[in-house]
């Protein structure tokens, strides 16, 4: 069982250490694809929260917000292969963040070729999060430190 879970663990963060080894090659003066890709939807977002909370936003740099993404699933998905929760919950943390912004599916009409693209790789995010949810409530049931009850041995008068 061991193997197996070790096995599962690291299938399961081979999609987040790829994807970030990609990300860190791709990165350069400008942040690469992933900054391009970024810069209209933190605008949009941006937008949004200005005039949802009447208050003027400060600027977000993209290649600052590509790094923090970069080590969240590159450090959290090293450390989930060993099976620590930390890792788990920066999988988390980068998920909770990063999936809204890059999938913005309720950006568009349900009849634009964009939408079913964005709200499919959405769900697949939510897939992850609930399966990271499920390793972190697994982690949780088992005890840390099982103890062993010793065998009383009789005293000899």
């Amino acid at each position: 069982m061991g193997f197996f879970s070790f096995l599962g663990r690291v299938l399961f963060a081979s999609l987040f250490i790829l994807s970030a080894w990609q990300m860190f090659n791709e990165f350069g003066e400008d942040g690469g694809p992933a900054a391009k890709e970024l810069i209209p939807k933190l605008a949009i977002v941006k937008k949004h929260l200005s005039s949802t909370l009447g208050i003027g936003m400060p600027d977000i740099d993209p290649r600052h917000l590509v790094a923090v993404i970069l080590s969240l699933k590159g450090l959290g998905g090293f450390l989930f292969v060993f099976g620590t929760p930390f890792g788990a919950y920066l999988l988390l943390v980068h998920l909770a963040v990063s999936s809204p912004l890059l999938y913005d599916f309720y950006n568009y009409d349900k009849d634009e070729p964009e939408f079913s693209t964005l709200l499919h790789q959405f769900l697949q995010s939510v897939a992850l999060f609930g399966a990271l949810l499920f390793f972190i409530g697994m982690k949780n049931l088992i005890p840390r430190r099982q103890i062993k009850k010793k065998a009383l041995k009789a005293k000899a008068n």
